[in-house]
């Protein structure tokens, strides 16, 4: 069995109070993340908080993909860990375009190979305003 997967770690700031607020519009954004990675969706669930924010939460056959919003600050953290032919690297522009974000940052971990963990920063975005 194959345990390499690649986990990216995102935050996003300055992104879109309204969408963060909005549990159904995050399911949907995180579904279409889903998709473009070429991840197969098992379950779902989003939680809205009482105060704010809105947490939630994909099951994938691959690992999962997971956020966690802050509308009264613009930001949001997101967890994408697939394994196989995934590539995450799509849902996080996904998601960016989605949030409406000013800005990301995006750490990328490789798990599971025989060198053990292995940290590097993510990708080279196109957008100039964006880490």
């Amino acid at each position: 069995m194959e345990t390499t997967g690649r986990h990216l770690l995102c935050e996003y700031h300055g992104c879109d109070a309204q969408i963060l607020g909005d549990p159904a519009r995050l399911e949907a954004l995180l579904q279409q993340a889903a998709a473009a990675a070429g991840a197969t969706v098992v379950h779902s669930v989003t939680h809205r908080f009482a105060a704010l924010g809105v947490s939630g939460v994909l099951l994938l056959e691959e690992s999962h993909l997971s956020i966690h919003t802050w509308p009264e600050r613009g930001y949001a953290a997101v967890d994408f860990y697939t394994c196989g032919a995934c590539q995450p690297q799509r849902a996080h522009q996904v998601m960016l375009d989605g949030l409406r974000a000013e800005r990301a940052e995006v750490l990328v971990v490789d798990r599971g190979g025989p060198e053990g963990i292995r940290v590097r920063p993510g990708a080279q975005n196109p957008n100039p305003i964006l880490k």
